[in-house]
């Protein structure tokens, strides 16, 4: 098993690309740490995946970072993954997003990032080695018509990739992140009809991606397997760009 006896912490994992990296990386025999803002869904999720725990977290609040990390370390003693899945989206074309809209996508998708990282790297720079794999998007590489947002905090997940590639790396710390295409998540399937056929016939392979396909990424990313991996924003969109 890739992930045996790891101790893993998966952010925004109860459900969509969290909840099916939670369940791949249990598999592959990690410890894994179920974190979602939700409380109700987050311990659902840890029902369905054997051996789990659950963390009421949200990231934008560092106190409650704080108290799950603190808990994690008293049980475990380690933190040897960091998934940084957390995110959200309220799109609106540039003249019509709000501030509110604008300031709560940053917060989430950028901020938290930076709370659970800075947070949880403190622990693996004692152990000297670990791995943080952050969410970014092909959003992040392209832009997207109507997520100024979430297209600005994608790009700003890349930029704390390749920095803290080059801070940690000779730590032992690999920081990579992943570049998902359009997944069938319920986030994306909320999706006017029209658009979700508009991609899947800009898909090279004729369809959206799966969950379990981008967990099969994660996995990759955190594994040993990729122990020469640092600092790389991989894409995994079917050649959606191409």
């Amino acid at each position: 098993m890739r992930l045996k006896d790891k101790v893993a912490i998966v952010t925004g994992a109860a459900k969509g690309i969290g909840f099916a990296t939670a369940k791949r990386f249990a598999q592959e025999g990690a410890k894994v740490m179920i974190a979602d803002v939700n409380s109700d869904a987050v311990k659902a999720a840890m029902d369905l995946i054997p051996g789990s725990e659950a963390y009421v977290v949200n990231v934008t609040d560092r106190a409650s970072i704080e108290a799950a990390v603190d808990q994690i370390m008293q049980r475990h003693g380690r933190i040897d993954i960091l998934i940084n899945n957390a995110g959200i989206t309220q799109d609106a074309r540039l003249v019509k997003m709000t501030e509110a809209q604008f300031d709560t996508v940053i917060d989430v998708n950028l901020k938290g990032v930076f709370n659970c990282t800075q947070l949880v790297v403190p622990h693996m720079l004692e152990a000297g080695k670990g791995a943080v794999v952050n969410a970014s998007s092909v959003v992040g590489i392209y832009g997207n018509f109507g997520q100024t947002n979430y297209s600005a905090t994608k790009f700003g997940v890349i930029g704390f990739t390749k920095t803290w590639a080059r801070e940690l790396g000779s730590k032992g710390i690999r920081v990579n992140a992943v570049c998902p295409g359009f997944i069938a998540t319920e986030m994306v399937k909320a999706m006017p009809e029209n658009i979700l056929q508009d991609i899947e016939r800009r898909s090279w392979l004729g369809r959206l991606g799966t969950p379990e396909e981008m967990a099969n990424v994660y996995l990759f990313l955190a594994s040993d397997e990729a122990s020469y991996v640092n600092g790389l924003a991989l894409e995994a969109s079917g050649g959606i760009s191409l």
